[in-house]
């Protein structure tokens, strides 16, 4: 009686545990799912990134004589009383979209792409300086992944200003087990309204999605399918109280029934 009793004990706890647990399935975790063999496709979604309210711009202004291009350049500290490196200001875009540029005053940067926005600042240095040379960056570009990914965060965006919605998850560590791979939302700020696109990454369509090339401080959520939800309804203390009282039952039993025996 009592090995019967074991048995069925061993098997309890294993139908238990894979019940519990489920099983995914392929459409649930794979990418791509849709693509053949040697198959190609032309990318003709190309997004530039554009000035938005609350950017901060980095920008420096040189030229053939450092002395006349100094006067374009803030910097923050004096080296000369004890002040350390100079370390240059950026200039943030107030919500009429403008910057307030040295010696030109006011530059309306707000939906500008950076090459435009030099070309602007070319033309209008024009008369002060000749042939200036004008470096721009964001230096505020983050995107934020939340959700069920393996390392949430905010994470920044350098060098080309340019990042896909797959290499922002890279950085998050990719997608957990338990993902929503066909509706990861994406929050995009428009100079303060949300707007808010799905997009589904099993279909080699997502490269065409206007939110395949994420913009600066854009926010990538993965909601949980329903083996992760199931598996949030209880907290790992509950889950560990209830392991230990179905244990001390079973054990209980089970020393019950040795004795009559």
């Amino acid at each position: 009686m009592l090995k019967v009793f074991i048995r069925f004990f061993l098997f309890f706890l294993g139908a238990t545990f894979l019940l519990s647990c489920g099983a995914s399935k392929r459409e649930d975790v794979v990418y791509f799912q849709d693509i053949a063999n040697f198959e190609t496709q032309v990318n003709t979604n190309i997004l530039v990134t554009k000035f938005k309210v609350d950017d901060l711009i980095e920008i420096y202004v040189s030229s053939l004589n450092p002395e006349t291009s100094a006067p374009f350049n803030l910097f923050r500290g004096d080296p000369t009383r004890g002040g350390g490196q100079p370390e240059q200001v950026d200039y943030l875009v107030d919500q009429a979209g403008e910057i307030d540029f040295p010696v030109i005053g006011k530059v309306k940067v707000v939906g500008l792409t950076p090459d435009e926005l030099r070309m602007l600042l070319r033309d209008r240095l024009s008369e002060y300086l000749k042939d200036p040379i004008i470096n721009i960056g964001l230096t505020n570009f983050t995107v934020t992944v939340l959700g069920n990914v393996n390392s949430p965060g905010t994470y920044p965006v350098s060098g080309e200003l340019k990042i896909s919605i797959l290499e922002a998850i890279g950085l998050a560590g990719d997608l957990s087990i338990t993902g929503v791979r066909d509706n990861v939302l994406v929050i995009r700020d428009y100079s303060g309204t949300k707007v808010y696109n799905r997009i589904d990454l099993t279909s080699k369509n997502m490269t065409k999605s206007p939110v395949y090339y994420l913009s600066q401080n854009d926010v990538v959520y993965v909601e949980p399918n329903k083996r992760g939800i199931s598996a949030s309804a209880l907290d790992t203390s509950q889950k560990t109280q209830i392991a230990v009282t179905i244990f001390s039952v079973l054990l209980t039993s089970a020393v019950i029934l040795a004795t009559r025996n």
